[in-house]
């Protein structure tokens, strides 16, 4: 999950922007579990030290306000890279496990 997480959250926000809590919200119902304010965070402030994402701090209706996060070109650019890598990996991947599951079978 940790080698992906980066990924899923650049793919969380393709469709647009989202604060913290909706993004941590949003990768649950993907199926992705709960991921838990002290990995998403800091995931968060080093895609955006590293020019993926913005974030904006919007002050909230009532009490706190939240920051939200954005794709920036170049994470749109990362976005698709990195799924094109992960595809390959999951396609090696899957070959070489099926290769050891027929040899298994053929024991």
């Amino acid at each position: 999950m940790r080698g992906v997480l980066d990924l899923c959250v650049l793919a969380a926000l393709a469709d647009g922007e989202r604060y913290g809590y909706d993004l941590a919200q949003h990768l649950d119902r993907a199926g992705l579990g709960r991921v838990k304010g002290g990995t998403l965070y800091p995931l968060l402030a080093r895609l955006e030290a590293a020019g993926l994402v913005t974030g904006e701090w919007r002050p909230g209706h009532q009490g706190q306000g939240r920051k939200y996060y954005t794709l920036t070109s170049d994470g749109r650019r990362g976005l698709e890279e990195q799924t094109s890598a992960w595809k390959e990996f999951v396609a090696r991947a899957t070959t070489l496990l099926d290769e050891g599951r027929g040899k298994h079978d053929e024991q």
